[in-house]
């Protein structure tokens, strides 16, 4: 189990998390042989588009079709990163880590549902280094997570403008979803 990391609890709507099922669990990817069972068996065009991920308290990636929820992709438990993360093909001469013809295009920590802050990169990074997949120095798109203290609302914070979109107050500039 990884300890230095930040836990994520699920944040979001409570009927989502009452919602999900065994079925919608991400499938474990602790290494390269992991990825290259998993990605053989996705529909040549759903290759195309991005996939829900979580990193487990184990430090696992766990992937799930795009359309999924983070809370089923975790099977309803904390998590220590969560967001989007979308694969290509390379040559093989540029085979990454684990001999995969497969990287991390794209990688980011969207999650409605975990709000991870942009700090969890390093925990992303080192699933990613352990499943064999070579991957971008830091999210590709990285979002800034705040929860109101007026309004207790999710906020995406844009252009450092950290105001609550829905009551108009003050947002924390430190991320702060692990209080209310």
């Amino acid at each position: 189990m990884v300890t230095l990391s930040r836990r994520y609890r699920y944040v979001g709507p409570a009927e989502i998390l009452a919602g999900i099922t065994p079925d919608g669990a991400g499938t474990p990817i602790a290494a390269a042989r992991d990825f290259a069972g998993w990605v053989s068996t996705v529909p040549a065009p759903d290759l195309a588009e991005p996939f829900t991920y979580v990193v487990d308290l184990d430090g696992v990636l766990r992937l799930a079709p795009r359309r999924s929820e983070h809370v089923a992709c975790a099977e309803g438990r904390d998590v220590l990163g969560a967001g989007e993360i979308a694969f290509v093909r390379q040559p093989p001469e540029e085979a990454s880590l684990g001999g995969l013809d497969w990287r991390v295009d794209e990688v980011s920590n969207q999650s409605t549902g975990y709000c991870p802050d942009l700090n969890s990169w390093p925990v992303v990074a080192a699933a990613l280094d352990r499943a064999g997949l070579a991957h971008p120095d830091g999210f590709t798109a990285g979002l800034v997570f705040r929860r109101c203290p007026d309004c207790h609302q999710r906020n995406v914070v844009r252009d450092d403008d950290f105001v609550c979109a829905l009551c108009g107050g003050v947002l924390p500039e430190r991320w702060n979803f692990d209080s209310g």
